[in-house]
Protein backbone atom coordinates (compact mmCIF):
# COMPACT_ATOMS: atom_id res chain seq x y z
CA UNK A 1 0.00 0.00 0.00
CA UNK A 2 1.35 3.43 -0.72
CA UNK A 3 2.16 5.71 2.07
CA UNK A 4 2.57 9.23 1.94
CA UNK A 5 5.05 11.60 3.92
CA UNK A 6 4.96 15.46 4.45
CA UNK A 7 9.22 15.85 3.94
CA UNK A 8 10.67 19.41 5.19
CA UNK A 9 13.84 20.01 4.31
CA UNK A 10 14.60 23.09 6.73
CA UNK A 11 18.33 23.42 4.69
CA UNK A 12 16.55 24.24 1.54
CA UNK A 13 13.70 26.54 3.35
CA UNK A 14 13.89 30.30 3.33
CA UNK A 15 11.54 31.27 5.57
CA UNK A 16 9.25 33.12 3.26
CA UNK A 17 6.33 31.76 5.07
CA UNK A 18 4.00 30.86 2.01
CA UNK A 19 3.71 26.95 2.87
CA UNK A 20 1.85 28.10 6.72
CA UNK A 21 -0.29 31.28 5.15
CA UNK A 22 -2.01 28.49 1.97
CA UNK A 23 -2.15 25.31 4.14
CA UNK A 24 -5.84 24.41 4.69
CA UNK A 25 -5.32 22.81 7.88
CA UNK A 26 -3.16 24.91 9.95
CA UNK A 27 -0.25 22.46 9.75
CA UNK A 28 2.74 24.49 9.86
CA UNK A 29 3.79 27.18 11.87
CA UNK A 30 7.53 28.77 11.78
CA UNK A 31 10.09 28.12 14.17
CA UNK A 32 13.54 30.09 14.26
CA UNK A 33 13.14 31.39 10.85
CA UNK A 34 12.29 28.00 9.32
CA UNK A 35 8.79 26.25 8.71
CA UNK A 36 7.98 23.55 11.26
CA UNK A 37 5.39 20.72 11.38
CA UNK A 38 3.09 21.42 14.55
CA UNK A 39 -0.03 19.36 13.69
CA UNK A 40 0.89 16.59 11.07
CA UNK A 41 -2.38 14.40 12.48
CA UNK A 42 -4.14 17.52 10.72
CA UNK A 43 -2.48 16.90 7.49
CA UNK A 44 -4.96 16.33 4.58
CA UNK A 45 -1.78 15.44 1.87
CA UNK A 46 -3.57 17.89 -0.57
CA UNK A 47 0.42 19.18 -1.26
CA UNK A 48 -0.72 22.90 -1.44
CA UNK A 49 2.85 23.67 0.39
CA UNK A 50 4.66 21.85 -2.15
CA UNK A 51 2.85 23.35 -4.79
CA UNK A 52 3.62 26.64 -3.51
CA UNK A 53 7.45 26.42 -1.96
CA UNK A 54 9.54 28.34 -4.43
CA UNK A 55 12.47 26.60 -2.97
CA UNK A 56 11.28 22.82 -2.89
CA UNK A 57 11.91 22.76 0.63
CA UNK A 58 8.40 20.94 1.36
CA UNK A 59 6.10 18.68 -0.02
CA UNK A 60 4.64 15.39 -0.05
CA UNK A 61 6.38 12.28 -1.22
CA UNK A 62 5.03 8.80 -1.43
CA UNK A 63 6.38 5.93 -0.17
CA UNK A 64 5.72 1.98 -1.45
Amino acid sequence: MEEKVLVVKKGLCKGCEICVEFCPKDVLDMKDGKVNVKNISACIQCNMCGKLCPDYAIGIRRNG
